[in-house]
């Protein structure tokens, strides 16, 4: 039986190669709808399909950063759509998690959310994550896009450059991509264990304070 990923990916693919340009942005829409397909994969092949001629390079960047954008605002608009009471409301009858971790994330977000939002867009499974907070909070929408486009074009353009400055080589690029995607994953789910670690010790010494 194939991995629905790796058949997603590959209707992807076709898709990129029937369409073009366009096909890329499409791509890249659903990249951040679905984080586990791979931008690492599809921008260097954009970029590789271009040097063979398959589509414009200019054409590539543009459709990207466009299909960057648009499924960067469907989970902006989720985030608006839930709105901080609904936040407050499912924070409650998460284990482990306190109202109070949604009050100290609100004021980090107010204090660092167009950094997040820029360099979010750099970062895999943050670049699909980091929209819906931004609705949350409802960040001014021209402020959202304008992050959102600036972030996404260089990330879009490094690696649709990188695979067409390499060629038949564009591979490599998905491949030290990858490291870094790794590394990323690696220090999300080190944070997550310290957060469920430290909140149960908190909780059990909670249990035991006899006041």
């Amino acid at each position: 039986m194939s991995n629905p990923i790796s058949t997603v990916v590959e209707w992807v693919t076709g898709l990129m190669t029937t369409l073009g340009a366009p096909g890329a942005g499409i791509a890249i829409a659903l990249e951040n709808l679905f984080p586990p397909l791979p931008s690492e994969l599809f921008l260097p092949l954009a970029g590789f399909t271009a040097s063979r001629g398959g589509m414009n390079l200019a054409a590539a960047i543009t459709w990207t950063t466009a299909g960057s954008v648009v499924g960067a605002l469907a989970l902006y608009y989720l985030g608006a759509l839930l709105g901080r009471e609904r936040i407050r409301a499912i924070a409650k009858k998460l284990p482990l998690v306190d109202v109070s971790d949604v009050d100290k994330t609100e004021d980090w977000f107010a204090e660092h959310g167009s950094k997040a939002v820029f360099f979010g867009r750099m970062l895999p499974l943050f670049r699909s994550l980091i929209s819906i907070p931004a609705g949350i909070e409802r960040m001014p929408l021209p402020k959202f896009i304008g992050l959102t486009a600036a972030g996404s074009l260089i990330w879009n353009t490094t690696l649709i450059m990188a695979g067409y400055l390499l060629g038949e080589k564009w591979h490599l690029v998905e491949q030290y991509a990858g490291y870094v995607s790794t590394a990323v994953l690696v220090a999300a789910g080190t944070g997550l264990a310290w957060f469920i670690t430290s909140r149960l010790s908190k909780r059990k010494q909670g249990s035991h304070d006899p006041r």
